[in-house]
C-alpha cells in the first residue's frame, strides 16, 4: 500500500471521515502527486520549498482561496500522519499557509522608474542629500516608513552593511543595507546630518530640515516622496510602501529566497510575503501575451 492510500485508509477506518470528505482529500493528494511525479520524486520527499512552489501553482491556476486553503489543511495532515507512522523524521508542511486572499494586488515600481525616483533629490545640499539617503535605505531595505524614520545611529553597522529594525510589537529584526545606500547614507551622516543638526540633536538617524526636534514624521516623508515623484516624472501616486513593494517584487524576479523577503521585510507569516509570487505570475503572463507570436 503507498502512502497515499495508507492515510486514505487511516482517514476512512480510525477518523471515520464522510465518504465526501475523503474524495475530497484524494482529489488533493492525486494533485500532489501528479506533481511529485513531473518532478521525479515521490510525495514522501518532497521539501518545504517544493510545496510552497506547488500551492503557488494552485493559485495560479485559478483555484479558490477557500479551495487552497482546504488542500494545504490536506498536506498539512497527510505529513503529520508520515511522521506519526514512522515514516517521515519531520513534516515538511508542518507551518505550510495558503496566501492571503488579496482583492487588488499591490503596485510596485519598475527598476527603471526607482532608479529615476532615487536620482532625484539635489545632492548638493544637506536636504536632497539626506533625502537621497532615506530614498536609497528605504528601497534597499523594504523597511515599512515607520521604522525608516524610526531608525537610531546606534541602529545601523555601515561597516558591516546591516542595520537593525524595530517593526511591529517591537520585534528587531537584521536587514541587510546594499552598497549604494550604504555610501549614501555615509555621505548624510558625514555631511548633511551635522548641517542639518548644527548645535542640536536628535536621537532619530534622519533629521528635518529644521534640525532637532523628534525627527521625521511619517506624513513628512510622504510629501518628500511625493515632490520627487512628480520631479522624475512618475504619473502614478506613489507611497512609501509601494517602495517596499518594489523591493520585494525585484528581489523575487531575480531569483530571491521567499524565506529570506519574509525574513527581511518582517512578515510573521509567509503567506503574507507569498502575495509577491502573484505579482511576479501576472506579470509573466502579461508579457506571454503582449510578445508570444501565438497568444
Amino acid at each position: 500500500m503507498n502512502v497515499i492510500d495508507a492515510y486514505l485508509t487511516h482517514l476512512t477506518v480510525e477518523r471515520r471521515l464522510a465518504a465526501n470528505s475523503v474524495e475530497s482529500y484524494a482529489r488533493d493528494l492525486s494533485q500532489l502527486a501528479t506533481y511529485a511525479a513531473g518532478r521525479e520524486a515521490a510525495v514522501e520527499v518532497l521539501q518545504r520549498p517544493d510545496l510552497e512552489a506547488f500551492v503557488r501553482a494552485l493559485m495560479a491556476d485559478g483555484r479558490s482561496p477557500r479551495s487552497v486553503a482546504r488542500a494545504v489543511a490536506c498536506y498539512r495532515g497527510f505529513y503529520r500522519f508520515l511522521v506519526v507512522d514512522g515514516r517521515l523524521p519531520a513534516s515538511p508542511a508542518d507551518d505550510l499557509r495558503p496566501p492571503r486572499a488579496w482583492k487588488v494586488l499591490p503596485r510596485y515600481l519598475s527598476v527603471e522608474e526607482v532608479d529615476r525616483l532615487i536620482e532625484s533629490p539635489d545632492v548638493s545640499h544637506p536636504r536632497g542629500l539626506r533625502d537621497r539617503a532615506l530614498i536609497e535605505l528605504l528601497y534597499a531595505t523594504g523597511m515599512r516608513v515607520s521604522e525608516l524614520i524610526g531608525i537610531r545611529p546606534a541602529d545601523v553597522n555601515l561597516d558591516a552593511s546591516y542595520l537593525t529594525c524595530t517593526g511591529k510589537g517591537d520585534k528587531q529584526r537584521i536587514v541587510p543595507i546594499g552598497d549604494a545606500a550604504g555610501t549614501w547614507v555615509r555621505r548624510y551622516v558625514r555631511e548633511a546630518r551635522p548641517a542639518l543638526l548644527g548645535k542640536r540633536s536628535s536621537p532619530r538617524l534622519f533629521v528635518n530640515a529644521r534640525g532637532g526636534g523628534p525627527g521625521l514624521s511619517r506624513v513628512g516623508f510622504w510629501k518628500i516622496l511625493k515632490g520627487y515623484a512628480l520631479q522624475a516624472g512618475l504619473t502614478r501616486t506613489l507611497s512609501p510602501h509601494m517602495l517596499r513593494h518594489s523591493f520585494a517584487t525585484h528581489l523575487l524576479e531575480r531569483g530571491a529566497d521567499l524565506r529570506a523577503i519574509q525574513m527581511m521585510l518582517g512578515h510573521a507569516d509567509l503567506s503574507t510575503t507569498q502575495i509577491y509570487t502573484h505579482v511576479l505570475e501576472q506579470r509573466m503572463r502579461t508579457i506571454y501575451d503582449q510578445f508570444h507570436p501565438r497568444a
